[in-house]
């Protein structure tokens, strides 16, 4: 909520994630996050606390009985009283005329709630530049987020400023070209913070080469997410209709499935909208739009037709929850330690895993047993042989032999086989050639018979015999009991395993046998770590490089199939041959078209002169297929388009490490195969966002934060109430509502685009994932209004006929201050660009922070309102052209940052002579510029701000606010002269308190009465403290900091020391322990200095 509030943000007050002067912002330290939330509460335009009223009791003093003293406890009061009334008398001779001893207090009159301003509502007509209100209006007194968002993306877009552009000739223009592919995210509901981050940084990138005039690209898109999307839709039906999709039949549903993408997709276009997102929208793309379905039906049918793409009957990772298959990289495995209780889908209660059974089998035609044992006891209905050692003497006899299976009428045949390791367990292992990828290369060896005993849905089938019809789990259990009554149960342990989860459903995989489609991958892998290694493709951090080879040189085949009906079609058609049975995995009957002609002519020609009708394959692809196609399908290929032909290969494809192997090396493989040129020049991958406690953020853990509830704001209630519509279990609903409590106990407060962006940037460093924190992101939001107030100030200071000049260079007439700040101004464009260069994003913001916070609003704009106010007319106005030049050029180097804020307050900037820049997306970002480079005035400047410091330390210290005399010595020329010159630029920067300043040459005795702070080598300054503190307790307080800090001292000496800690600690711990020992001995040596002023300052 926006308050009719002018009171705005002083330009020199300590607002923001950090105070002035102590460098860089946020991620901040733990014991200041308090701090930042308490301080946003009066915000500009933010939300206010209410204050209690005076005259109403707490619920604790309202409901407490009044309790009724005696006259003893009375008479003490009255003492009491009466000695503090005295002592109080004492205090306030010096200042005014004691006060009575004894004197009601009158209740302080509770401070006016500001008036609320009603919602804002923008004047400008939509996709029209926006009409600039007064900055005396209500709404923008003070940063309003909401306002200043308002109405420039809607003008940015249809103005086409999004678009790239091109030259005369069709080609990029000569500063080059940047183009990005954005991540496609899932259709299947709203953005995340993870998305809000990898947003941020691709926008910051494309804003950058955008202003430097290159021919700019961000292509947007969404991806159908195959699995995901149709299982939400599917617990949809159920939901709502008390149907399944079957009930709706195949077409039925793909079309209730379209329905629902095209809601869902318009509310995540909104939120890339609200996020400031410079992306093309028309060129926006979505996985099952029309070309990128011929671009995934061109691939499928060239690989399959030169053999990389192959049909075959092998082990698949099944999920019975949602029916389909799955590749390896969709699968997570459970570490477990020995026997755990997990909770499995379509099971009540809760399923025994990590452990081992061990069981007897019967030899036929003997009283022989032989034992083995299975982490999967279910499994043992699909056992088809036995393999034992060659070489292990106890068994040699058995080979060739048959075991008994006990519960359904067949034999097992015992191999010898070399895989086995007769020194584990009992030595002989039970083979189950359908059920495990293991016992599938024994089967194949030994000819042994596969057979599948479950159905899709994970029951078992008319091969489990008695127990057909069964849940595989429960049979875990009746086959243990079974065991027992036959006599042939041995035994049950602990044991350590992974269990396989599908990350969709959380269901436990089984493998299964089933006919599907595969690439081979091996021969695409050498090629994409060929580009990589060579340099073509650079791969940051290092740690994804790295990971990248590992997964690359252990690639295995990758199943296509998917037994889903949303999706992309497999585009292949099985022939069925009149009077021929037809086995499904057999290659030679499939035949891949564009069209179903062309698979037909090609049929046709393989079955020459033999009957047949062809049958479309049911099932779809992996959604990864056409993912892995992403940078040239949304370009327009297989067509030979512009786009392609210009804009490919992209520049950077930037997204989380997490789809490392899922996406980015199938990207490289398919565009190296199809398109035979590199998809991007570079990666990089961003951090993982968690919640403030490092969790993994999960919607069952209420901790996702959706970036819209961040820009606007949201009541608690209304996050509770979000997490009612998804699909949660109740009992995760209220884990989910009990976290946001903790977390968000007054909800989301309002931080706006700009703040959201700026901290997601801030918080990439490239090292480990990130915690994100409401508090630290709410601070940015100061930040915006220290911006915002800045600017109105400059505005405030620039005349009605205010004209820059024609450039910003020097005129040779500005004073040190001015030439200190273009000198700085100078060094954060080069210091930005050089990090945007090399994605150092993190000190990116950090240079662009400290030259707004630290350098143009708590310096330079301080000490322009002396130059401005008491310097003469060619001071005034050279110190004007500086103050537009530092702001103007401040709001540039912002601006792929925060996009609303900085084109809000640039668009109300005078323009320079024959400037006709429309959007300051278009102005010329700042370099680095030698005539600016000035390390003298730096050097001077910086004793400046050394002595303005000093002073306000010393004046804090000793609490000291007014009437203060100040000396500053100089202990050489050079330095004597600067402060000479500066002392009015001094005196400024040090507050009102400072009333009188002198300074003194080297030569000149310390001046007595005062306390020093030593700025450099060459100066110090020294505040005159005598007959205005209690020197004996300035002494005590200081030896009793002294006292404690030597204690530190003490204990973190016998830490560095310890030999076990120098064995043991990593290097760049005992580094910073070092560097904190040495802190605190710098800290003791300050107060033993202190100590000597003041006994010093006895003797004068």
């Amino acid at each position: 909520m926006a308050t009719n509030s002018g009171r705005g943000n002083p330009i020199n007050a300590s607002e923001g994630p950090s105070k002035a002067g102590e460098g860089a912002p946020p991620p901040v330290a733990n014991e200041t996050k308090g701090a930042v939330m308490n301080a946003g509460k009066s915000d500009g335009a933010g939300v206010h606390a209410a204050g209690q009223d005076a005259g109403i009791a707490t619920p604790a003093t309202a409901t407490a009985e009044t309790k009724v003293k005696t006259e003893k406890e009375l008479e003490k009061e009255r003492k009491k009283a009466e000695k503090a009334a005295k002592f109080a008398e004492k205090q306030a001779k010096s200042k005014a005329q004691a006060a009575p001893a004894v004197k009601d207090k009158k209740p302080k009159a509770p401070k006016p709630v500001e008036e609320a301003l009603p919602p804002y509502v923008e004047e400008t007509p939509i996709g029209e530049k926006k009409k600039l209100r007064s900055l005396d209006d209500p709404q923008l007194k003070a940063y309003n987020p909401i306002a200043v968002e308002s109405a420039w993306y809607e003008w940015w877009e249809k103005e086409g400023f999004f678009k790239p552009q091109f030259t005369a000739d069709g080609k990029i223009k000569d500063e080059g070209s940047f183009v990005i592919v954005i991540p496609p995210p899932n259709v299947t509901g709203a953005l995340h913070m993870g998305h809000a981050l990898g947003n941020s940084l691709q926008d910051v990138m494309i804003r950058w080469n955008r202003m430097q005039g290159k021919t700019t690209l961000w292509l947007p898109g969404c991806d159908h997410a195959g699995i995901s999307t149709q299982s939400v839709v599917e617990n949809m039906l159920w939901r709502r209709q008390g149907k399944t999709r079957h009930d709706l039949g195949r077409k039925k549903f793909v079309e209730t499935v379209w329905e629902w993408k095209e809601d869902y997709h318009k509310r995540i276009n909104n939120a890339q909208r609200k996020m400031g997102g410079s992306t093309d929208w028309s060129r926006e793309a979505f996985t099952m739009d029309k070309n990128l379905s011929a671009a995934v039906t061109e691939t499928f049918v060239k690989l399959y037709d030169e053999g990389t793409i192959y049909r075959d009957n092998r082990l698949v990772n099944w999920c019975t929850r949602l029916n389909t298959a799955l590749s390896n990289l969709e699968v997570d495995n459970k570490e477990l330690s020995g026997r755990t209780l997990l909770d499995v889908p379509g099971y009540d209660k809760k399923v025994e895993f990590g452990i081992i059974v061990h069981f007897k089998y019967p030899i036929e035609g003997s009283d022989e047993t032989i034992e083995v044992a299975t982490t999967r006891p279910e499994t043992m209905l699909g056992d088809t042989g036995i393999a034992v050692h060659p070489q292990d003497e106890r068994y040699k006899h058995l080979v060739g032999k048959n075991a008994v299976h006990p519960f359904i009428d067949r034999l097992m045949p015992i191999v010898a086989d070399d895989y086995v390791d007769k020194e584990f367990g009992t030595g002989a292992v039970k083979i189950t050639p359908a059920h495990d990828p293991n016992d599938f290369a024994l089967g194949k060896r030994h000819n042994l018979q596969f057979i599948n005993i479950l159905t899709d849905d994970g029951l078992m089938n008319e091969n489990a015999g008695p127990y057909k019809g069964q849940k595989r789990f429960d049979v875990r259990y009746t086959i243990q009991t079974d065991l027992k009554e036959h006599g042939l149960y041995v035994d049950k342990k602990d044991n350590p395993m992974k269990v396989p989860l599908c990350s969709k459903s959380k269901d436990v995989i089984e493998p299964i046998l089933k006919p599907q489609w595969w690439m081979r991958m091996k021969d695409l892998a050498t090629e994409a770590i060929k580009v990589v290694k060579n340099g073509d493709i650079k791969i940051q951090p290092e740690s994804a490089e790295k990971s990248y080879y590992r997964w690359m040189e252990d690639i295995n085949d990758w199943c296509l199939s998917r037994q889903l009906w949303w999706g992309h079609q497999c585009p292949i058609y099985f022939a069925k041959v009149d009077g021929e049975e037809g086995d499904k995995a057999d290659n030679n009957l499939w035949f891949a078209g564009r069209t179903e002609e062309e698979a037909q002519a090609k049929a046709e020609k393989a079955l020459a002169g033999k009957k047949f009708t062809l049958e479309r394959d049911e099932d779809v692809l992996d959604t990864w297929f056409s993912s892995g196609l992403w940078p040239f399908s949304t370009l327009g290929w297989p067509n030979q388009t512009h786009d392609l032909q210009t804009l490919y290969p992209t520049s950077v494809l930037e997204t989380g490490w997490d789809i490392l192997f899922f996406w980015i090396a199938r990207m490289i493989m398919l565009g190296l195969k199809m398109v035979g040129e590199i998809p991007f020049r570079e990666v990089y991958c961003h951090s993982l966002v968690r919640d403030s406690e490092g969790r993994k953020m999960s919607k069952s853990l209420g901790n996702v934060i959706d970036p819209l509830d961040v820009i606007s704001g949201i009541p608690l209630e209304q996050l509770h109430d979000k997490l009612a519509l998804g699909n949660l279990h109740p009992s995760e609903v209220e884990k989910a509502t009990k976290y946001q409590k903790t977390a968000f106990p007054d909800g989301i407060p309002q931080c706006g685009a700009d703040a959201l962006r700026f901290c997601m940037v801030n918080y990439t460093t490239g090292g480990g994932d990130i915690n994100f924190d409401i508090k630290v992101m709410h601070g940015y939001r100061k930040f915006c209004n220290k911006i915002y107030q800045a600017t109105k100030f400059v505005l405030g200071k620039l005349d009605q006929d205010f004209v820059p000049q024609k450039t910003g260079k020097p005129t040779g007439k500005e004073s040190l201050a001015e030439k200190w700040i273009l000198h700085k101004m100078n060094a954060a464009a080069k210091e930005i660009n050089e990090s945007l260069a090399d994605r150092e994003f993190n000190k990116a913001t950090l240079a662009s922070y400290q030259y707004w916070y630290n350098q143009l609003c708590d310096v330079y704009i301080e000490n322009s309102k002396a130059l401005i106010q008491d310097g003469t007319k060619e001071e005034k106005r050279s110190a004007v052209n500086t103050l537009y030049t530092a702001l103007d050029n401040a709001l540039r180097l912002i601006h792929p940052f925060m996009p609303f804020l900085s084109e809000e307050l640039w668009q109300r900037l005078p323009r320079r002579p024959g400037d006709e820049t429309p959007t300051i997306m278009l102005a010329k970002y700042p370099t680095y510029d030698a005539e600016l480079d000035n390390p003298a005035a730096e050097a001077a400047y910086e004793l400046v701000l050394g002595c303005s410091k000093g002073i306000r330390s010393l004046m804090a210290e000793y609490a000291l606010k007014d009437e203060a005399k100040v000396f500053v010595q100089a202990y050489d020329s050079k330095t004597y002269q600067t402060a000479v010159e500066q002392v009015g630029s001094i005196k400024s920067l040090s507050g009102k308190g400072v009333t009188d300043m002198e300074v003194l040459s080297a030569s000149k005795a310390r001046p007595a009465g005062c306390v020093a702070f030593p700025v450099s080598s060459s100066a110090a300054v020294f505040l005159h403290v005598k007959g205005r503190v209690n020197i004996d307790d300035e002494i005590a307080k200081a030896n009793k900091k002294l006292d404690k800090t030597r204690a530190a001292i003490a204990k973190q000496y016998k830490l560095v020391s310890d030999p076990g800690y120098q064995q043991k600690v990593a290097a760049a711990l005992q580094e910073a322990d070092k560097k904190k020992l040495a802190d605190l001995e710098s800290e003791a040596t300050g107060f033993e200095g202190t100590i000597k002023q003041f006994e010093g300052l006895k003797l004068e």
